[in-house]
């Protein structure tokens, strides 16, 4: 027999023969372990600092500490409070009792003399209701897991393409302060983490004219606000020993719930082997032939 195998009751009264009643009683319909105390500090104690329990049987009428007073101070500890109990008496059948015997975190309320039947289904059913309950739990316990893994092993795939991309990634805040960073910006930079991250945006940028890098968070805010992202900007990155690298430049803006900036992705592609000499004015601009 392996009905609620692995299921354990506490059986608390303080007369050794209704013990044992009960014990035969459920040891013939069920393989559960059973435990036994013959008063309410015993019952504490045991339901304190031995192996979890599924379910208590309790009886109200016993010396120093009654059924009450037992199950009020199961329910106020942290490890027992969520034990269901079951309360029997042989004294009181009022209705003002069994009020009180709920009152104090019973579940059920049963009369002496026990009926076998009645006292079996009452067991069975709380037992049911905690395998279904654990098994609820293992189910969820399950889809987190993979719920979890599966995050996990998106965060590291985008971490690895981001990572290993050949454009120079960096993200910043409203303010413009950079939050991000990807290795083939601090490659093409020169710079570690720790230096960029918190950096301003045009410690590290300018655009062709002095009015536009000037103008950087608030022309470029406004323009992301309006359209969301901006692409193929040409600009020139500024490396930690002060070279200047030319670069095609993207933006994008991404926005909270609220729908307010809250990041600002940007992309920037070194063009340093696509540029050709303006023989009219001498400047330096990116070839857009070579890039076709």
């Amino acid at each position: 027999m392996n009905r609620y195998s692995g299921f354990t009751l506490l059986a608390v009264d303080d007369h050794e023969h209704n013990l044992f009643t009960l014990r035969t009683l459920v040891q013939q319909h069920m393989d559960v372990t059973i435990l036994e105390a013959t008063s309410g500090q015993q019952a504490l104690d045991i339901a304190l600092s031995g192996a979890p329990i599924d379910l208590i049987i309790l009886d109200i009428q016993m010396p120093e500490m009654d059924g009450f007073q037992t199950a009020s101070m199961l329910k106020i500890r942290k490890k027992t409070r969520d034990i269901p109990i079951i309360f029997l008496t042989a004294a009181f059948k009022t209705q003002e009792f069994q009020q009180k015997g709920y009152e104090v975190g019973a579940v059920d309320y049963l009369l002496k003399p026990i009926d076998d039947n009645q006292l079996i289904n009452k067991i069975s059913t709380y037992f049911r209701l905690i395998e279904k309950e654990r098994s609820l739990n293992l189910i969820l316990e399950q889809k987190v897991a993979e719920r979890t893994a599966e995050l996990a092993h998106a965060k590291q795939h985008l971490e690895n393409i981001i990572t290993y991309m050949g454009e120079a990634l960096l993200v910043l805040n409203p303010d413009g302060k950079i939050m991000e960073v990807n290795p083939a910006l601090r490659k093409m930079l020169g710079y570690s983490d720790e230096e960029l991250l918190g950096m301003g945006i045009g410690d590290i940028f300018e655009e062709e004219e002095d009015e536009q890098a000037g103008a950087f968070m608030g022309t470029w805010l406004e323009a992301l606000i309006r359209v969301g992202a901006l692409n193929k900007i040409e600009a020139r990155f500024i490396t930690r020993d002060g070279k200047r690298i030319p670069i095609l430049f993207s933006r994008t803006a991404v926005k909270n719930e609220a729908g307010k900036i809250s990041d600002i992705l940007c992309i920037a592609k070194d063009m340093t082997g696509y540029i050709r000499q303006d023989e009219s004015s001498g400047d330096n601009t990116i070839d857009a032939d070579a890039l076709s």
